[in-house]
């Protein structure tokens, strides 16, 4: 199955599960930016229930900005203030310190572009699960694509449906299960054990 998905920050469990089931992952690079999305947002399970981490972007003048030349606003300390977001929510996870030196270095980090960012938090979640995949890149914009399982929609966390089997979070016994969170929350909880979770949903 050849699959088109969006690289977006830190990915849904659900982003995830599609590409675990891909013989081939094609990222969408030629679309306009929207806001309100996992372009530059993700979800984790903070001490207070879901929490949401935004990256700030620059305010273009045009009306349709391609997403591949959004530039991310440097100036208000966001990586700082994820990076603390994480270890508040997950430094008592089973995972979190085995990971911690992996991930903290992405946080020093300020990309220009935010697709730069997103792929480089796909190679390096993917070096901590230990598996890759065969990715190939968009050079044109297809509404419809014909060729390829579209999960494109995955992007928008509103009409992301998805319904991921329960997994031990830290906050369980204060607020439940919280479904299809960043990938980093069912890292952070399960380790490479997430591998085989990946394998087994369905999308």
């Amino acid at each position: 199955m050849n699959i088109l998905i969006h690289p977006t920050y830190f990915p849904s469990i659900s982003h995830y599960i599609a590409m675990a089931k891909a013989d081939l992952v094609t990222f969408e690079m030629e679309d306009n930016f929207q806001k309100q999305t996992n372009r530059n947002r993700m979800y984790i399970y903070g001490a207070n229930g879901l929490q949401l981490l935004n990256i700030p972007v620059k305010q273009s003048i045009e009306t349709h900005q391609k997403f591949k030349e959004v530039r991310i606003d440097n100036a208000s300390g966001w990586q700082k203030k994820h990076w603390k977001s994480l270890e508040s929510a997950y430094r008592t996870s089973p995972f979190f310190e085995y990971f911690e030196d992996d991930l903290r270095p992405l946080f020093g980090k300020k990309h220009e572009f935010i697709m730069d960012l997103n792929f480089e938090t796909f190679e390096v979640i993917n070096a901590c699960l230990g598996i890759g995949f065969d990715v190939e890149k968009t050079t044109e914009y297809n509404h419809e694509a014909t060729d390829f399982k579209d999960f494109r929609t995955l992007v928008n966390g509103k009409k992301d449906t998805t319904q991921v089997e329960k997994y031990t979070q830290v906050f369980n016994e204060k607020y439940g299960f919280l479904n299809n969170l960043s990938i980093l929350d069912l890292l952070f909880n399960e380790g490479r054990y997430a591998v085989d979770y990946l394998e087994k949903q369905k999308i």
